[in-house]
């Protein structure tokens, strides 16, 4: 019965406008498209990215206004992602060396640091999905591959056929053996919902060309993904090898956690140690009080941030 009280006021507040105005002020999220050059691309597929992240952005925080949770909001943004073949995630995802795609995604609950993650699966029409079922369903936090795509269908997310995945542009470059991607980038989406809870969620389809098996940062929770309530959110992209190596997103966390750092000083730190090692990629980020962060090292990363119900900010460049 309690329970049921407490269900029932909290919905009396979230869809009272006294609510809106006041206790919403904190809700807010930020998502990143990759970084990297996004050279030649037409006006048509500037205004698809720029166009996809504002729709993410919106939906995901609107979704927390009606009081949906940040992983509601991570979740529901990255599909809209993965479902856009201008970003290398989901559909867009690129081909390997084998040609064929393999997906890897992560997500984490900032309030208990629970997570779940995919890796290399090659079937699954949102890997996000799978990697919140993994989180909250299993008792583990990462499967790959085969045992991935079992769970998929034993939970009944939808999969699909290699078709879905294709385009000429990207099996040309494969076959043509250029490892990277211009264009498409990972993306990631770090949200804080009006209960104070952080989440983050990455996914992507790695790097074009990749040897067959091969796994980035993205389903690494720590590297490439990190949500810890009361510190911060942090997902990234770029070079995988390197934010693996660095532990990039827990480093941006434990940089504010102990040396009380703000959030776009610490991130911006630890992009200048990517740099310094030769890396290029970028990071979002979100303190407890949805403040962003979106630091990068090349010359654009798609991006979007969102903290009102009347602007989205939205930029792929460093100067528009």
């Amino acid at each position: 019965m309690l329970h049921i009280i407490k269900k029932t006021l909290i919905n009396f507040f979230f869809f009272s406008p006294l609510f809106l105005i006041s206790d919403t002020k904190d809700i807010s999220i930020v998502i990143h498209g990759g970084a990297g050059w996004f050279t030649s691309m037409t006006e048509e597929e500037i205004e698809g990215i720029e166009e996809a992240l504002n729709i993410a952005a919106d939906s995901g925080y609107e979704l927390m206004l009606e009081g949906g949770t940040s992983l509601d909001a991570v979740e529901r943004a990255i599909i809209i992602l993965e479902d856009n073949p201008l970003f290398n995630a989901g559909r867009g995802s690129v081909y390997t060396s084998e040609l064929r795609q393999e997906m890897d995604a992560s997500i984490m609950d900032g309030s208990n640091l629970n997570a779940g993650a995919v890796a290399s699966i090659t079937n699954v029409k949102n890997p996000i999905k799978l990697a919140r079922y993994i989180m909250e369903k299993t008792e583990h936090v990462m499967f790959s591959s085969k045992g991935a795509e079992k769970i998929a269908i034993e939970a009944g997310l939808e999969t699909v056929s290699p078709s879905y995945f294709y385009s000429e542009e990207k099996l040309q470059r494969a076959k043509n053996k250029i490892k990277t991607n211009s264009k498409k980038g990972t993306v990631g989406v770090v949200a804080l919902d009006a209960y104070g809870n952080i989440a983050a969620g990455t996914s992507t389809g790695g790097m074009t060309n990749k040897m067959p098996g091969r796994i980035g940062d993205s389903p690494i929770i720590g590297a490439g993904t990190w949500a810890e309530n009361g510190v911060c959110g942090v997902s990234g992209t770029g070079h995988g090898e390197y934010f693996i190596r660095l532990n990039v997103a827990k480093e941006i966390c434990v940089l504010m956690k102990y040396e009380k750092l703000d959030v776009k000083k610490a991130a911006q730190i630890v992009i200048d140690r990517l740099k310094s090692m030769g890396a290029d990629g970028g990071v979002i980020a979100l303190d407890e009080n949805g403040t962003p962060a979106m630091i990068f090292n090349t010359p654009a990363m798609a991006r979007a941030y969102k903290d009102s119900p009347d602007y989205t900010f939205v930029q792929i460049y460093k100067d528009n």
